[in-house]
């Protein structure tokens, strides 16, 4: 997944203008004051204007005469684009309702995908896939306990398994799962009481080895399943919504 560039005044500008969106600060309808925004974050007219052609680009944002620019409804935005995405998760918690809807999408959206993927895996994986596999389970056993490095490890992992369907359109799924799986990552591997994510892993991996398909279906919902529990047992089990967060990414 490549994101848009987040270096420079324009890159900057354009991540500042969509968290305030995706966050409400900014509400679905509100015409925007041009010349406060530009006073605001400190940039040129034209600055501003190149950042809201992204934001229009993403389906965020349009102008019209007479209106100007404003936001549209959140029905229009392209929630799957992977900057989206990630805006949302970037800065985001289990703080609010929101937040907790957005990772039950996440999570149905890989209870559906992921185990039919895994299938393919263990149906056309090669020696190249197995190795890519390896690499991402051997550096989530060495970096465990570097939040950081296990984070990326997870997520090379589930790249490497999409990969392996040799599907095209599967692996561009990693766009929108890896900013949800990563989100989720950084939760579970930061806090001390998650399970360890090592062996739901390589009884995933054994089963795409092996060539089995129903062994790997079987073994990656008992891994999305983990990834429930973990997240259950960090949010508590009183707070409304936490049951239903399950398979939620990185595990």
């Amino acid at each position: 997944m490549t994101p848009y560039a987040r270096r420079g005044v324009h890159g900057q500008t354009v991540e500042a203008l969509a968290r305030r969106i995706l966050g409400g600060r900014i509400p679905e309808g509100a015409t925007l004051d041009l010349v406060a925004l530009q006073s605001e974050l400190d940039v040129s007219l034209t600055a501003l204007r190149e950042s809201l052609k992204v934001l229009a680009a993403k389906g965020m944002v349009d102008a019209r005469q007479k209106r100007g620019t404003f936001v549209r409804a959140r029905a229009d935005w392209n929630l799957l684009d992977a900057d989206v995405l990630r805006w949302q998760f970037e800065d985001a918690g289990l703080a609010t309702d929101a937040d907790r809807t957005l990772l039950r999408n996440l999570a149905e959206v890989r209870d559906i995908v992921e185990p039919a993927a895994v299938r393919l895996a263990a149906e056309r994986r090669t020696d190249t896939d197995l190795a890519a596999l390896d690499a991402a389970l051997e550096a989530m056993a060495e970096h465990g306990g570097d939040p950081g490095q296990a984070v990326a490890a997870d997520l090379a992992f589930h790249r490497a398994l999409l990969s392996a369907t040799h599907n095209e359109l599967l692996q561009r799924m990693e766009m929108v799962i890896e900013p949800g799986l990563a989100h989720r990552d950084r939760i579970v591997h930061s806090h001390p009481h998650s399970e360890d994510p090592v062996p739901a892993h390589r009884a995933v991996l054994d089963a795409v080895r092996e060539r089995d398909a129903q062994a790997a279906e079987t073994a990656m919902r008992a891994l999305l399943v983990q990834s429930g529990r973990d997240l259950d047992r960090i949010d508590g089990p009183d707070v409304p919504g936490s049951d239903d967060v399950k398979g939620t990414g990185g595990k």
